[in-house]
């Protein structure tokens, strides 16, 4: 193993060109950590707005971008007892897996599944290990309910829609033009809306007379939050992830009484290392089965070569991807 490897520096941040290929001294693992060569790297749009300084990591993870990885494991720290030096892995990483090489605690690890390689392994656990524990664990959505997901053609997006789907529940999303709308269909969604046409609030009354949906997953925020609330159902869930058009806003509030409604949400991130394998053991025993019967896979749009990772933030920023945007690492450079 070479005593130096490549990786992204986006330095002090900025606009996409500020990420540059640097190299920097192998890592040694430490405690339940495990070390893996990068095949491929997920990019996710938080990694957007780290490089942007909008995204600080939390205290104790890695500083530089990539949250999920797959790999190949070539070293584990002293107190990994369930991985091991040769295991073929996918990981949720606490930074740094824009890499040839980094770090991720064995219990944020999943065997790839079989069936799957390594691109699309490499883009399950930020969108899977985030859709899980927001809409079935905080959200509670249940076989027959009625689930709407904003920005459908995202990576979160199409995850929420075949995960939904697969466990009963009716799909609604929302999208930007008809060509995400075909690809919503196409993975499971029941019903699209075309929110640059149609106002999404009305069309929930509407199409399911005054009923309004059981849980809504956001990511968009700003004045969705009000429009949401008013969009759900007696005791509906709505689960906030992101806020791509702003965390504040002027809400009528009287509905959450009148209704009964739950308003949560969570971020992944900084969650401790314990709930992060629990999210993983319950991904393990629920949603991989499925992945190995050919559901629930990951929808991939672009790889680029990790040389090309402004490209690959340009693409993101732009929202005309359908699905998971990826970095090659392995033999890219």
């Amino acid at each position: 193993m070479s005593s130096t490897f490549k990786f992204i520096d986006h330095g002090n941040g900025g606009a996409s060109d500020c990420m540059q290929i640097k190299e920097q001294n192998m890592l040694a693992p430490a405690g339940r950590q495990v070390l893996i060569q990068v095949h491929y790297a997920g990019v996710n749009r938080p990694d957007v707005l780290q490089r942007s300084g909008m995204y600080p990591p939390p205290p104790g993870a890695s500083p530089y971008l990539g949250l999920e990885v797959s790999g190949v494991i070539t070293a584990v720290g002293p107190g990994v007892h369930d991985r091991k030096v040769g295991d073929e892995v996918c990981a949720l990483t606490p930074g740094g897996g824009y890499a040839e090489y980094c770090l991720a605690d064995e219990r944020h690890c999943l065997p790839i599944p079989k069936g799957l390689d390594m691109l699309s392994a490499a883009c399950i656990p930020e969108n899977y290990f985030t859709v899980w524990t927001n809409l079935f664990e905080r959200g509670g959505l249940r076989k027959g309910e009625k689930f709407l997901v904003h920005g459908g053609s995202s990576g979160i997006g199409l995850t929420a829609i075949q995960l939904a789907n697969a466990f009963g529940a009716e799909v609604w999303t929302t999208v930007g033009n008809s060509e995400k709308a075909e690809a919503c269909k196409k993975a499971g969604a029941a019903h699209t809306i075309l929110y640059k046409e149609q106002d999404f609030k009305e069309v929930v009354r509407e199409m399911t007379d005054g009923y309004g949906m059981d849980v809504i997953l956001d990511m968009v925020g700003g004045d969705y939050i009000n429009r949401n609330i008013h969009s759900l159902a007696l005791n509906g869930r709505l689960v906030q992830i992101a806020f791509l058009e702003g965390s504040k806003t002027q809400i009528d509030a009287l509905p959450v009484m009148i209704k009964r409604l739950t308003f949560t949400g969570s971020t992944l991130r900084p969650r401790s290392d314990e709930d992060k394998g629990e999210i993983a053991k319950a991904l393990s025993e629920q949603v991989v089965p499925l992945m190995e019967k050919g559901r629930c896979t990951p929808i991939i749009h672009t790889v680029f070569p990790m040389n090309e990772v402004s490209k690959a933030h340009d693409l993101m920023e732009s929202s005309r991807h359908i699905g998971k945007i990826a970095l090659k690492i392995k033999d890219a450079i």
